[in-house]
């Protein structure tokens, strides 16, 4: 993982090299350039994960062409057979892999990638640079005055140089000859599904298992929730195989929190090295800025849970850890936010997951990657393996149904119900959803929510839609998250690069789970520390 930054047609290497090391917090390893005989410039800023020692970018082709990478390639020894004229490798780097395809098949090879990516390759004159299917890792891109054409990991790195900004859609690639081109094409998203849940765990162990390629040491995010549980359920059972001890990461703003609660019974039944970082609501306040800096949004949802985690994220980083496993993406596929009880119809449902699946890389996606690689740690997303998105997409919809029988996600719960050889304890398993923001503790939203009240005035917030015409804030907490943003990100594209997460089909448009009326919990307001919000209110 790293953080990467590309000039097509660059007039100044320097201002290159200067606005990349803003990215240096992905990317702390190690840095590097190649500018090639076109002026086309790379460069590198690099966390290293698979080949420690040689694995330093731009790697070089066979011939001229050179690669920056940021992801894993996870079938790339696989891939290495597949090449008509075999090479040697330089490096025993996964990324390499990628420059060799494209020297022998040009840009027909992206789909052959199983894994995540944003990698840019140049070769001479030629300019290649293409994002993976749902956009796990991010890429923008923009045009300075002198019409070079620039691409980086976060658009902070571009708001100086760039008079337009883009994000660089997923599941594209991109050659000044082509422009955009879609290259993933899943028949899912257009064909009506119809088949069973057979084999759903197969599928899902196996997305599991390729993701722990990785030279350094391996946790996982476990917030006690369905998913991040099966996540560590598996990579837990892999671990024991291998005579190791998996360690495990939760995070709330109490100790018993609900997901620090049902964390702690998930690692006694996996037996992991078990880790509970509680932090404190004013820890959070005061950790705002720096989130929404990393995050470069102003959604509220995605702050909300993006805090937490990147406090969790500091934690781990001094663990030494670089690598986690996180359970992103199983809501959006299955239908899991309670919301989903509301759809019309099987074919709304369906469609409103798609929709979710989508959009993933303005929200979750986003989410785990920035709040990780704000500390130089790399998450990955087995629920969003392609293969797995197909096997899982194509379950005809009326099984993902909420019933009166049927908990949220039931077909990927029964997948894994094996009471032979449980991979979870009845209570994790069957537990109904809990949204991140809300399981590491319900005081945390209710005291942000006060917290914007003591900080925005009624005069201010008056002014809302004067200050904010796009995406305009309805809350104070949404104001002040918004305010934040603007003095950090002033480029005028910059408000539309924010995508607002919030859940259809419920009246109470709070993107809370705990606001649905279907939450087990009556919605009930934390009483928050007034003093602490004074100081604070002072303070900041």
């Amino acid at each position: 993982m790293c953080g990467i930054l590309a000039v097509y047609s660059c007039h100044d290497v320097e201002e290159a090299l200067t606005q990349s090391r803003k990215l240096a917090h992905r990317g702390p390893d190690e840095s590097d350039s190649f500018v090639s005989s076109a002026g086309h410039v790379l460069v590198h800023e690099r966390l290293s994960i698979v080949d420690l020692t040689s694995g330093k970018q731009p790697i070089q082709g066979s011939k001229e062409a050179h690669v920056i990478h940021n992801g894993e390639i996870y079938n790339h020894q696989a891939l290495y057979q597949t090449l008509k004229t075999k090479v040697t490798p330089r490096t025993h780097s996964d990324s390499e892999i990628i420059v060799h395809l494209y020297e022998q098949e040009g840009t027909s090879f992206v789909d052959k990638l199983d894994g995540i990516f944003a990698f840019v390759v140049v070769d001479g004159e030629k300019f290649f640079a293409a994002r993976d299917a749902i956009g796990v890792k991010p890429l923008f891109w923009g045009r300075d005055d002198h019409d070079a054409i620039w691409f980086a990991s976060e658009y902070k790195a571009l708001q100086d140089v760039c008079w337009e900004i883009n994000e660089f859609p997923p599941g594209h690639y991109f050659t000044p000859e082509t422009g955009f081109v879609q290259w993933y094409q899943p028949t899912w998203m257009t064909t009506e599904p119809t088949q069973d849940a057979t084999g759903l765990r197969e599928a899902l162990v196996s997305a599991v298992l390729k993701r722990l390629m990785s030279d350094v040491e391996i946790g996982v995010l476990l917030s006690g929730g369905l998913d991040s549980s099966l996540i560590s359920s598996i990579v837990a059972r892999e671990m024991k195989a291998r005579g190791k001890k998996l360690k495990s990461f939760s995070v709330g703003f109490s100790s018993d929190s609900p997901d620090l609660k049902k964390a702690r019974e998930v690692a006694a039944f996996l037996d992991t090295e078990h880790h509970e970082v509680v932090v404190t609501i004013e820890q959070g306040i005061r950790h705002l800025e720096k989130i929404i800096y990393h995050l470069e949004s102003y959604d509220v949802t995605t702050i909300r849970a993006s805090t937490p985690m990147s406090l969790m994220g500091e934690y781990i980083h001094k663990q030494g850890i670089k690598v986690v496993m996180s359970g992103e993406g199983a809501d959006e596929i299955f239908g899991g936010y309670l919301y989903f009880r509301n759809a019309p119809s099987k074919e709304d449902f369906h469609a409103e997951c798609i929709t979710r699946i989508q959009r993933l890389y303005t929200s979750d996606v986003l989410r785990v990657d920035r709040s990780t690689m704000a500390h130089a740690i790399e998450a990955r997303v087995p629920f969003l393996d392609k293969v797995f998105l197909k096997k899982a997409m194509e379950i005809e919809p009326t099984l993902k149904l909420v019933s009166k029988e049927r908990l949220e996600k039931y077909v990927l719960r029964k997948a894994f119900d094996t009471p032979e050889h449980p991979y979870l304890p009845d209570a994790i398993l069957w537990r109904q959803k809990e949204q991140f923001s809300d399981g590491v503790g319900y005081s945390w939203i209710d005291t942000l929510k006060l917290y914007a009240e003591t900080i925005i005035s009624d005069a201010d917030f008056a002014q809302a839609e004067v200050l904010y015409p796009h995406n305009t804030p309805t809350t104070k907490e949404a104001f002040l998250y918004r305010q934040i943003y603007s003095k950090m990100f002033k480029h005028p594209d910059a408000p539309r690069l924010v995508a607002k997460w919030i859940p259809k089909w419920q009246a109470n448009t709070d993107p809370s789970g705990r606001a649905n009326k279907d939450h087990v919990d009556a919605y009930q307001a934390a009483t928050p520390d007034m003093e602490m919000l004074k100081t604070l209110s002072k303070a900041i």
